[in-house]
């Protein structure tokens, strides 16, 4: 995998989603100064705010409604070159969620179904110290690949902070930032009437700064394992060119493939098949994986939020959190709930 930025980075895969409660801290994951230094918020999708408009929220999470925007998509990695897209959108925005503390980072999670035609876009913008940030892109996302790439957006960094990859990181020398919103767009190909529309089930945001994270942790429980299936990303090594070659670059896929196992889902014998290049392979569900939380920008399969929003496409609640101790980790273990961690 290619190196990351976050420390302590967990990628949480469960068929019911797991409860980050914030308040009281145990010792073991508390900041030096005793505030707590990672928070996660459950976004509600049935708010309607200034702004929103397209939108509307019920039984199938949010989806596009009218009166609808039209205009273009620019996809950058399309073959043969940049291609132009006509689309119809919506918006949905956030109510302004108040961190606990001045945050340093944020990581945003979503899961969602995108039909063939469609994608979304999630971005950000955050206020603090009497101003307001411009806003960020941090993803343009699709399950599939034959309407747009899915992408990261490069060279968004400004005085107030910069986007990497898939974390908006606060810029040093930046004034405290407490509060943010979530901005969701919803699109589908500006084609035929009835067009399908994208669905959002779940949006929720982590927030970090920086502190003393408790790990190692001390050990207080029962020694667990969840007797996740083993994989290897080195079995697949040079597998896929184009999709970062497999071996070292592949440990995310290949790790959200042993949750999806764990679960006793993941991609079918006919989506399988309907890739007739892995005819013959070990272990594809990884590769079908790698292939399916690609990010373009990025040139690799290492974008958190990709993985867990193909995760969902599984019938899974997923979502990204940073976890101040490994302690914290034991109560996700204690569930049977596996978790995928990125550490540096």
């Amino acid at each position: 995998m290619k190196a990351r930025r976050s420390t302590a980075l967990m990628l949480t895969l469960a068929l019911t989603v797991a409860a980050i409660v914030v308040g009281s801290v145990p010792a073991a994951a508390a900041s030096k100064g005793g505030a707590p230094s990672a928070s996660f918020t459950r976004l509600d999708l049935s708010t309607v705010n200034p702004g929103t408009a397209g939108t509307a929220y019920g039984a199938g999470g949010l989806t596009l409604a009218t009166p609808l925007t039209s205009g273009w998509y620019t996809d950058p990695f399309a073959t043969g070159g940049p291609r132009d897209i006509a689309f119809q959108s919506g918006t949905w925005i956030s109510d302004p969620v108040t961190s606990p503390f001045a945050f340093d980072e944020l990581v945003s999670s979503w899961n969602a179904t995108t039909p063939d035609g469609t994608w979304i876009k999630i971005e950000m913008e955050a206020s603090g110290s009497g101003r307001t940030t411009k806003t960020y892109v941090l993803g343009i996302w699709a399950s599939g690949d034959g309407t747009i790439h899915r992408t990261s957006v490069a060279a968004q960094g400004d005085a107030d902070g910069f986007v990497a990859i898939d974390t908006f990181i606060r810029s040093k020398k930046a004034a405290p930032l407490d509060t943010y919103r979530l901005i969701l767009t919803l699109y589908r190909a500006d084609s035929a009437a009835g067009a399908p529309s994208p669905s959002v089930r779940f949006l929720g945001a982590m927030t970090s700064a920086a502190s003393s994270y408790a790990i190692p942790s001390a050990f207080g429980g029962t020694a667990a394992d969840l007797a996740l299936p083993m994989l290897s990303q080195e079995e697949h090594v040079g597998h896929f060119p184009e999709y970062d070659n497999g071996g070292e670059a592949w440990c995310s896929p290949t790790s959200t493939a042993m949750v999806l196992d764990y679960w006793a889902t993941g991609p079918t014998a006919e989506q399988l098949a309907a890739w007739p290049a892995l005819a013959g392979h070990k272990d594809p569900q990884v590769d079908y994986a790698a292939r399916y939380v690609y990010d373009w920008n990025y040139q690799g399969a290492g974008n958190w939020p990709y993985n867990i929003a193909y995760a969902a496409t599984f019938g899974l609640n997923a979502f990204v959190t940073r976890l101040r101790s490994l302690a914290e980790a034991e109560l996700f273990i204690n569930q049977g709930i596996p978790l995928v961690a990125s550490i540096n």
